[in-house]
Order: C-alpha cells, then structure tokens, then sequence
C-alpha cells in the first residue's frame, strides 16, 4: 500500500516539475508582449545566437571525440613496430590515418568555426588535438628520429576551400560571377603544442621498456638520453602555463626516473642477466621503486 502511495507522490510531483505555473499577472504580462518590440526583437535573437553556439559546441566535442579514438589506435599502431617486421608498411598506414584526421575531422572543426571565435571553442577540441600532436610527433620520431615544427604543424591546419561561384547582384540580363574562395584554419595555440609534446615522452617511455624487451639496448639509451634533455627543456618554462603542464611535467620526471633505471640495470647488471630475462628484471625493478621523498608538492 505504502508503495502505491509513493508512486502517486511521484507521479504526481512529476507533473507538477512539467507545468510552468504562472501567476495572474505573469499571465498578463506574456500575454501583452509585444513580438515587434525591438528590445523584446533583441532578445529573441540572444537566445537563437546562444542555441546555435550550443549547437556548432556539441557538434565540435563529437569530433573531438573520434579524433581521440583514432588517435589512440594510431599510438597503439606505432607501438606495434618494435613487435613487428613491416616497418615501413606500419609507417605508411599510420601517415595515411593522420592525414585523414587532418583532411576531415579537424577540417570539419575548421568549417564549424570560419567565422566564429575559435577560443571559445577550444575547449570543446583541445583534447583530441593534443592526443593528435602526441601521435603525430610518436610517428615523426619513429620515421626520422625528428621532431615537428609547431609551424608545420599550423600550416596542415590551413584549408583552402574549394572555388565557389556565385551569380554577382545586379540586373539579371547582365549577370557575372564573383570568386568565393578562401582560406580556413583550425586553431592550434603553441601551449596546445607544448602540452601534446609533453605527452609523447610518455610514449617514448613505453618504447624504451619495448626496445628492452627486443633486446634493442642501444635505443634504450638513446630515448633515454631524448626524453632527458626534452625534460630539461620543459624546467625552463615551468611555472608559465598553469597547473596543467606543472602536473605533465612531473609525470614526464617519473617517466625519465623509469627509463634510467633501465639504463642503470642495463649498465651495471646487464652482463650478469641473461638478454631474455633482463627485461623481466627491469619490470621487477620499476616494481619496488618507491620515491617517497618525491611528490607532485614540490612542483606546486
């Protein structure tokens, strides 16, 4: 019994949460607005211009979305290349699906805000562009032990929309055609840049413990030694972006902890550990190391 009664509560509560109750002279007033106002005109286009940003915004973080994804199959793809012997064959697809992020999802994004103020939008798709900046610099370093420009990376960005053209207002025995051509871009601010290339040491981290396990010392060292002086960039701007990069970078310094603690096992043990178990070894190692002195305090 008691269990019907709260149903009807609910029920009951439902409908009154879904009828605006408007007092008597609320119903006046709505009834004496005035649709030619021009106040009441102004505002009427406030909500329309609000709904189309809310709009062109969802659309913008579904992209965002899919350019995360592939981003992601893009990293796990270029892991593969230490695993596998189709090297150039692994480069070649993951160019190809780079490309095609750039020449649709971030080209859509680029359309979605010709006109518009696109830092209003950029959080709506930074995600998904510093996930893509740590795929693409991961493929860069892999195919020429290089890393990309922030200039290059905002000249792919650039679009030129294809030649449009329109019949000029005039009479309309005497028509000509004007060219509607032009040029769109994503924005790429530099900090996004700076943010995604902080995350490839991640992914370089993750090669040096594969290198390892393939038996690659001499990359080990290598990556090593790239991520060290990447990390020695970073200090110099630490402190100018916020919280956020603050946080990467001390990620970034538990990554090189990890990646010398192979070197140093390599080093020093690695004559008196068998190759197939030296990765098994290092593992163990990462394991037990504890830094209990070290924390992310000390970079805020």
């Amino acid at each position: 019994m008691s269990a019907n009664k709260n149903k009807d509560a609910d029920r009951n509560r439902r409908n009154r949460s879904s009828k605006i109750n408007f007092g008597d002279k609320g119903k006046q007033v709505l009834e004496n607005i005035d649709e030619n106002n021009s106040v009441i005109k102004q505002f009427r286009e406030y909500s329309l211009e609000l709904d189309n940003k809310h709009d062109r915004y969802e659309k913008i973080v579904k992209f965002n979305r899919d350019i995360t994804i592939e981003s992601k199959r893009i990293i796990f793809l270029l892991h593969a290349i230490d695993k596998d012997s189709k090297r150039d064959k692994i480069l070649n697809d993951a160019k190809i699906r780079l490309d095609n992020l750039t020449k649709t999802l971030f080209k859509n994004i680029a359309m979605e805000l010709d006109g518009q103020d696109q830092y209003q939008y950029l959080r709506a798709y930074r995600g998904g562009l510093q996930e893509f900046i740590e795929a693409l610099t991961f493929y860069h370093y892999l195919d020429s032990n290089k890393l990309i420009h922030w200039i290059d990376f905002e000249d792919s960005f650039t679009y030129n929309i294809e030649s449009v053209k329109q019949p000029d207002d005039g009479d309309d025995d005497d028509v000509t055609f004007v060219d509607k051509s032009k040029t769109i871009n994503t924005l790429l601010p530099p900090s996004e840049y700076i943010l995604g290339v902080v995350d490839l040491t991640g992914e370089l981290m993750r090669k040096c413990i594969s290198d390892l396990s393939t038996g690659d010392i001499t990359s080990c060292f290598k990556t090593c030694n790239i991520v060290r002086d990447m990390y020695s960039a970073f200090l110099g701007i630490y402190g100018m972006m916020g919280k956020e990069l603050n946080k990467k970078i001390y990620t970034l310094k538990q990554s090189l902890t990890k990646m010398e603690n192979v070197c140093y096992t390599i080093k020093i043990r690695g004559s008196e550990i068998p190759k197939h178990m030296l990765a098994d070894v290092v593992c163990v190692t990462h394991d037990d190391y504890n830094d209990e002195n070290e924390s992310y305090n000390e970079f805020t």
